[in-house]
């Protein structure tokens, strides 16, 4: 009867590991995209189920990125940003990607100075090329920023909303991940992993340069499998 119990058991671990498993192809680290687009680092941002793929160039300092979002419904909108002075929303110099009128994908910029309403802006960071994209129930920014010489660190800021009155998108939700989407990024050691390119030929290789981030998921799940197998095996043996 024992011996019967812990073979149960040991089923029931191994179906446990094939079914929550395939929650690791979520990272950014299984993520491609259409047009051969590189980019040296990815990370799992914390909130939001967000993905920021990216390359700094130290040379011309120039920050090239691939934000990937969920909007919180179809009509919603995506946004990334960077703010100059904390990992905060206001001040943020912010990229927003949204359905127009036409249904067509596009991304515009926002100085966001308020908590109520935005209004469209220039930057202080030259945009140099930027475009939007949609396709699988997710949005995705694709932009190029020129940045002060010798930056190391930035500070950024992503969100999520739900719809776009007027061409304007409308205020998001107030919740725990809403008010959680900040970090610092690091850029110092960007240009230096180059191995972990990511392309539509290639998958990406997950980068610790995000503070606050989980470019550590993979790894972490990964053990938690072979520690339940290590179990499983152990009772088996009973």
């Amino acid at each position: 009867m024992a011996s019967h119990f812990f073979n149960l058991l040991f089923t029931f671990l191994l179906v446990l590991l094939f079914h929550i498993s395939p929650s690791t192809s979520l990272t950014c680290s299984s993520q491609t995209f259409s047009s051969n687009t590189r980019f040296t680092n990815c990370t799992d941002l914390p909130s939001l189920k967000s993905f920021l793929h990216w390359t700094f160039d130290p040379a011309k300092s120039t920050l090239s990125v691939a934000f990937l979002a969920s909007p919180a419904s179809p009509d919603g909108w995506i946004a990334w940003g960077i703010n100059p002075v904390a990992p905060a929303m206001i001040g943020t110099q912010s990229l927003i990607a949204f359905k127009d009128s036409k249904g067509v994908m596009t991304v515009k910029t926002y100085n966001l100075t308020s908590y109520k309403s935005i209004t469209e802006s220039k930057l202080m960071y030259n945009v140099v090329d930027s475009k939007a994209e949609s396709a699988d129930g997710m949005m995705k920014i694709f932009a190029t920023l020129e940045l002060p010489a010798n930056t190391k660190t930035v500070n950024q800021v992503w969100q999520v909303g739900s719809a776009v009155t007027d061409g304007r998108p409308a205020i998001h939700k107030f919740e725990p991940d809403n008010l959680k989407s900040k970090g610092i990024l690091d850029l110092a050691t960007s240009a230096d992993n180059k191995t972990n390119a990511t392309s539509s030929s290639a998958s990406a290789g997950q980068s610790g340069n995000e503070t606050g981030g989980s470019s550590t998921i993979l790894k972490t799940e990964t053990n938690f499998f072979a520690f339940l197998f290590f179990i499983g095996v152990l009772l088996l043996q009973l």
